[in-house]
């Protein structure tokens, strides 16, 4: 589904991220975690062509990203508040998106009725402007946004970050209802390392731009990182 081979991005002579192989299957549930400026962004925004590579290239079933667009309407992803359109309320924009991805009013409605607990009465016929809510808010709206039109590959950039306990846990089971779908890829960072292994059947760990651990979920991986990451 995803591959990367000797992906490299280097800013003024430094390099932040070097890789020489990843694949990430259809249908697995990608964890990635790791220390500020461990790369974790920059590896989801070189795989969502949003800045070129220095060396190495990234390709979603078979596309190279940064040479066709055709990978385009498979992935969906939200890394930050710069995804959103911040003069639209939140309806107008769950239906810009509906739009694009080809989907009618009623199922982007069905959609957000569905996620009404998420929202917890904070985002819908409240007629404000997006730039107008909470990063909180702000980012609810995103994750919703990311599940329209049914996109085979999701992706989430510290997804937990300014939610609520009660809204994490909302977001959890959202996170393992996507794994649950073996034609979705689920791909997460955090720095949340309990919340990451609890999403994730794959846990890979970055520090400095380079991947140290690259492990399959089970009942030791949250200790193995902990005690990893207290190094």
């Amino acid at each position: 589904m995803i591959e990367v081979n000797n992906l490299r991005k280097t800013y003024n002579g430094t390099t932040v991220l070097n890789i020489g192989h990843l694949q990430i299957e259809q249908g697995e549930s990608f964890g990635l975690v790791g220390n500020n400026g461990a790369g974790k962004t920059t590896l989801f925004s070189l795989l969502l062509d949003l800045i070129e590579p220095s060396a190495g290239q990234v390709a979603i079933n078979g596309i190279q990203v940064n040479k066709s667009e055709a990978w385009k309407p498979l992935v969906s992803a939200f890394l930050d508040e710069t995804f959103l359109i911040g003069y639209l309320t939140p309806e107008e924009y769950f239906y810009f998106i509906g739009e694009l991805r080809g989907q009618n009013k009623a199922s982007v409605d069905a959609l957000l009725h569905k996620h009404e607990d998420f929202f917890n009465g904070e985002i819908l016929k409240n007629k404000k402007y997006l730039r107008d809510l909470s990063k909180g808010n702000q980012k609810k709206v995103g994750i919703v946004a990311t599940l329209i039109g049914n996109p085979q590959v999701v992706i989430l950039d510290e997804p937990f970050a300014n939610l609520d306990p009660t809204t994490q846990f909302r977001l959890k089971k959202i996170i393992k209802d996507l794994a649950d779908d073996k034609n979705v890829t689920v791909l997460v960072s955090s720095h949340d390392l309990a919340h990451t292994t609890e999403v994730s059947n794959r846990i890979v760990a970055m520090h400095k731009g380079e991947i140290v651990k690259d492990i399959k979920t089970s009942a030791e991986t949250l200790k193995e990182l902990e005690e990893f990451f207290a190094v």
